[in-house]
């Protein structure tokens, strides 16, 4: 059996609820969840949170080598993501005009809005060092664990 058939999306949403059940705090739970996904989820480099301060990104909880610590309203993917609020996945991130390289070694990156309350709280971002890593169904278990974390939270 290999790493690819143990894991599972709706097994990891089962473990991020119970995990986040316990808190409502924003940057405790983020912590958690960011560092569950880093422990679970295969062939990721960096994952973690960015929170909206004003029109600003700042760099919130994550697991991984150190990150950008701001990013701008609608630039590289994050932000693109965070001013559309649409969740971005990126097969070649050199291939994504104004891509921000926090990490040189970053090849693919999925970004997910934080959205509740028809209010934007930030962004979850995912990198890999490998083209091409995020499918359909990365994109929606992301998409679960966001929701979970946003429900978490006051």
């Amino acid at each position: 059996m290999t790493i690819k058939d143990e894991f599972s999306w709706p097994r990891l949403v089962q473990q991020a609820e119970g995990l986040l059940s316990v808190s409502s705090d924003r940057i405790s739970n983020a912590a958690n969840l960011s560092a569950l996904i880093f422990q679970e989820v295969h062939d990721i480099s960096w994952v973690g949170f960015y929170l909206l301060h004003g029109r600003t990104l700042l760099l919130g909880p994550f697991q991984g080598k150190p990150a950008c610590a701001s990013i701008e309203w609608g630039k590289g993917v994050c932000g693109t993501a965070a001013a559309s609020a649409k969740i971005i996945r990126v097969n070649d991130v050199e291939s994504f005009a104004g891509h921000i390289a926090c990490d040189v070694n970053a090849r693919s990156e999925i970004v997910v809005p934080l959205i509740k309350d028809d209010i934007l709280l930030g962004v979850l971002d995912v990198d890999s060092t490998s083209y091409g890593r995020f499918g359909e169904s990365d994109e929606k278990g992301l998409a679960e664990l966001a929701e979970v974390y946003l429900r978490s939270v006051v």
